[in-house]
């Protein structure tokens, strides 16, 4: 081999070396923010990297990319998960015999003493630049409902919706139990709406989603494109839905109990009802299949509705962290 095609593998290599850190980098920032299971974080990346460097380099610019980004900074993620984060960092540093790192140790001892709260923010980041930023409550069931904290099908479905934004183009958008907001303002940010209506029945839950979608710039105040509605399935008329005029209907993670799927069929055939040939919406349910005779008697009783439904092939690209392994269905619905 000469010598320039000794310098010319150099390099590629060298290229090489700086694309994994750089894509390890990307995936510790995309899972801190969003407060995922440190078990999942690429740990053998940074092993392998410490014990081949001897340096503690890496974890310096891990430590730029969570705890002291100004991301971090605005809307830090629990006080506990951040010194679980930063006491593991510290673990995989000192078992690699590295020199230690004082803003490590700075950033530690910041958080010991921090008091703990019922809320934290999450943060998800977006493909295009900038984030989807919620503030959830840490307790999966708090104050009789389970719509303070993000699911995974409504993860699933924000990224469908990323890969195939054609569907939302120009279109009016009603969202079913929006919840604290991760689908629709994702939505927002990516896609170009005539309108998008967000929508909940609880109230701590409605005034949580307020606070989120002003936290992410899309206030209801300053624009007529974004608004936030409360809306009791077992209430609603046709005459309010005729006025959202909605052209797609979308829910995540909403099929999880007899009685609120029960409810939520009904809801569903009075908007295929009342909706004109001209503007027959698109109806998207997304669901994580936690009881297979709960989802099974959802697809019975919109048989027995007249209402049709097929399961649409899920999202290709891998935008956000969270647990795969769990079964999620995304249905479109017709008559």
């Amino acid at each position: 081999m000469g010598k320039q095609e000794v310098n010319k593998h150099t390099c590629e290599m060298a290229l090489s070396e700086q694309s994994s850190v750089e894509a390890a980098l990307k995936d510790f920032q995309a899972a801190f923010f969003a407060m995922s299971r440190l078990p999942s974080f690429p740990w053998t990346f940074v092993e392998k990297e410490l014990r081949s460097s001897g340096s503690s380099e890496l974890i310096s610019e891990v430590l730029k990319q969570t705890c002291l980004h100004p991301l971090c900074r605005k809307f830090p993620p629990s006080v506990r998960y951040r010194r679980l984060f930063l006491t593991e960092l510290i673990r995989r540093l000192e078992a690699a015999d590295c020199e230690p790192l004082d803003e490590l140790y700075n950033a530690l001892a910041e958080v010991v003493g921090a008091e703990e709260t019922t809320e934290c923010y999450k943060s998800y980041l977006l493909p295009a630049g900038g984030a989807v930023s919620l503030l959830e409550n840490i307790a999966l069931i708090s104050e009789g409902t389970t719509g303070l904290v993000t699911w995974e099908a409504a993860l699933y479905l924000a990224e469908w919706a990323l890969e195939n934004q054609q569907v939302f183009t120009g279109r009016t958008v009603l969202e079913l139990g929006s919840g604290v907001g991760l689908t629709g303002i994702a939505i927002c940010r990516s896609c170009s709406l005539k309108r998008f209506v967000f929508s909940d029945c609880h109230s701590r839950v409605l005034q949580k989603l307020r606070d989120n979608v002003r936290l992410n710039g899309l206030s209801e105040q300053t624009s007529r494109s974004v608004g936030v509605e409360e809306l009791d399935w077992t209430a609603a008329t046709e005459e309010e839905l005729r006025k959202v005029g909605a052209d797609v209907i979308i829910a995540a993670d909403v099929v999880y109990d007899p009685e609120i799927a029960g409810s939520l069929v009904k809801l569903l055939s009075t908007i295929l009802r009342c909706s004109s040939a001209e503007v027959f919406p698109q109806v998207l349910i997304c669901s994580t299949i936690r009881n297979p005779e709960t989802y099974g008697g959802f697809k019975q009783q919109l048989e027995n509705e007249g209402i049709s439904h097929e399961v649409i092939p899920g999202p290709v690209s891998h935008v956000f962290p969270y647990n795969r392994q769990s079964a999620i269905e995304l249905l479109k619905l017709h008559r």
